[in-house]
């Protein structure tokens, strides 16, 4: 049982690296122009908050050991964006706190159904 739990852990991190990090260097490296700052509004508007909400929802499986991974995915997003656009812009500050926001939000919603459903 704490093989699988752990497991689920490493897997959720490494997508939520993956999903913060990497999708914005992809973004930067293989598309130019327009169409790159569309796609960075998605990452941003969309596919960025409905993962911290996802991985939210399922942090809240098991509060006690995966509280840490709305937190990490935060973490990973603003690393991902500094490192890829500008160093030390601010605004990414907001955005990670957002998806923060929205993660930590997800999870203590999932823990206290979770909790009631028992």
């Amino acid at each position: 049982m704490i093989a699988v739990q752990s497991n689920k852990y490493l897997h959720r991190l490494v997508l939520s690296a993956f999903i913060m990090t990497a999708l914005p260097w992809l973004t930067v490296t293989f598309i130019r122009s327009d169409a790159g700052m569309a796609v960075c509004f998605l990452l941003f508007f969309a596919v960025n908050p409905a993962w911290s909400i996802i991985l939210g929802v399922l942090a809240g499986e098991n509060l006690q050991k995966q509280w840490s991974l709305p937190v990490l995915s935060a973490a990973f997003f603003l690393a991902g964006t500094w490192l890829f656009f500008d160093m030390g812009e601010t605004a990414f500050l907001l955005y990670a706190g957002i998806y923060l926001a929205l993660g930590t939000g997800s999870m203590l919603v999932s823990a206290t159904v979770r909790r009631k459903d028992r």
